[in-house]
Order: C-alpha cells, then structure tokens, then sequence
C-alpha cells in the first residue's frame, strides 16, 4: 500500500468517525483543524484505524503524533 492509498482508506475513515463526507485530511491536519476532534474522540478515531488497516499504535506512538502525516507514516510503517 501507498502513501495515496493509505489516504484514501484514512479519509474515509475520518468521515466516518465525525459524519462529515466533505472531510479530506492530509499530512498537516491536526485535531484543531477538525471540529469534534477532542480527546474522547481521538480515543474512537484511533481505534476506528487501528481496525481498518490491521495495525496496533503504541501509547507512545500515540502520543507522540502531531499529525495526520505522522500518522500515515506510521501506518506505512507497521504495514
């Protein structure tokens, strides 16, 4: 898998996760870029990834995505 195919799967699913179909993220999307990206939702939203592409984030890993790009690069990573 590509780094364009991992942005297809991850946008849809960030639609899913906050109900937006208009939402398109890229490398330097954050949570403050995204309405009803909190910290409750993040928990959900990290989930929804590791199960869509088969991977497991570390807490460390987690917290140290800044982000979307990092956390592409990370799923590039564990696939």
């Amino acid at each position: 898998m590509n780094r364009a195919e991992v942005y297809e799967k991850l946008n849809e699913v960030f639609r899913e996760e906050f109900d937006d179909e208009t939402l398109t993220v890229e490398d330097a999307t954050t949570a403050s870029d995204v309405d009803g990206w909190d910290s409750l939702e993040h928990i959900d939203l990290i989930a929804a990834v590791e199960d869509a592409f088969s991977v497991h984030f570390t807490m460390p890993e987690v917290t140290k995505m800044k982000n979307v790009g990092e956390m592409v690069d990370l799923i590039l990573q564990k696939l």
